[in-house]
């Protein structure tokens, strides 16, 4: 069978998304470096910042085996940044957790992050809410669909 040929705005679109995408990760690797941290121990991180999740849970999360997840957090609390307990509704689940250092040091990172702020800011409320709309639909987030 035959792949079907993408249109050249579709592909144009795709290139574009791998620029942004390239660009972020480029940019959050170093904003971790900063902090002494890998990208994977930042990303990890600010997933954890807004609470605890299970370890299952972010691996899934970053698309990753579990066992690399074990030695991130490992290593995250190795600086102080994490800690694990056990889920009170499920002891048999283990739940990361950032300390409070680590939710500061998520909130730093995020802060330092200049890529998407300053081309975003280029944009009206409108387009951002546009773009966004946009990009949760491509990722059948949008409760409309």
């Amino acid at each position: 069978m035959t792949p079907r040929r993408m249109d050249p705005l579709t592909a144009e679109v795709v290139d574009l998304i791998g620029t942004v995408v390239a660009r972020y990760y480029q940019e959050y690797d170093a904003a971790a470096a900063v902090h002494r941290l890998t990208g994977a121990q930042a990303r990890v991180l600010a997933l954890l910042a807004p609470g605890p999740m299970p370890m299952r849970q972010i691996a899934q999360r970053l698309k990753c085996e579990p066992s690399n997840v074990t030695g991130i957090v490992d290593r995250l609390e190795a600086h102080g940044l994490a800690e694990r307990r056990a889920d009170p509704a499920d002891r048999r689940v283990k739940l990361a957790a950032a300390t409070d250092a680590g939710r500061d040091t998520a909130a730093r990172l995020r802060e330092s992050l200049d890529f998407a702020r300053e081309p975003l800011a280029a944009l009206s409320e409108a387009e951002r809410t546009s773009l966004r709309d946009l990009l949760k639909r491509m990722l059948g987030d949008d409760p409309a669909l």
